[in-house]
């Protein structure tokens, strides 16, 4: 059975975007990159809310350049060699391959998806990771704790959900960002 894991930088205080909807405050550099780059080659599908999906599909086309550094082809390689499922009810096309739109969140497909899959599965954007908590279908969370603070914005992790966590590892970067590896209880 695959696991279906939520992985997400997020603030010091718990905010994954600052209140202009921007995400280019977390730190990236070389060490997170290949983190981010490594923890990717074990996933086969990817579940997005619509605006994670357009943020992502970046990747489609990413390495087409060879003037593109390796882990930028490496990281698009490994991105386009999984399944995607979008959940939204405006999209009207996918612009990536192996991709399906979706226009509800359905607890039990996604169910049927873990049992049947044989790899496991991430799932992004906070709003889409909120009903899948809700629903009790998270595994694991991996959070990239950043050293700052924005103050407000869009936060990780939803509100009004109580949730136990054993902590599973964690790893500090040299850049001050703590790696976080959480199984949902």
């Amino acid at each position: 059975m695959a696991k279906l894991i939520y992985p997400i930088n997020v603030s010091l205080d718990g905010y994954m975007e600052d209140e202009r909807g921007n995400n280019d405050w977390g730190v990236s550099d070389d060490e997170t990159y290949a983190f981010w780059t490594d923890f990717q080659r074990t996933i086969g599908t990817y579940l997005y809310g619509r605006r994670m999906y357009e943020s992502m599909v970046y990747w489609e086309t990413a390495d087409a350049s060879p003037q593109q550094p390796e882990e930028v082809r490496e990281f698009a390689q490994i991105w386009r060699a999984a399944d995607k499922i979008v959940y939204s009810r405006t999209l009207q096309a996918a612009s990536s391959a192996k991709t399906r739109i979706e226009r509800e969140f359905d607890p039990d497909a996604i169910r049927r998806l873990k049992s049947s899959s044989g790899a496991d599965m991430t799932i992004s954007g906070p709003e889409l990771a909120g009903l899948a908590m809700s629903a009790g279908l998270i595994d694991e969370c991996h959070l990239l704790l950043n050293p700052v603070v924005l103050g407000r914005g869009k936060r990780a992790l939803p509100d009004n959900l109580r949730t136990r966590l054993e902590l599973l590892d964690e790893r500090r970067f040299r850049s001050g960002v703590v790696h976080l590896h959480y199984r949902v209880i």
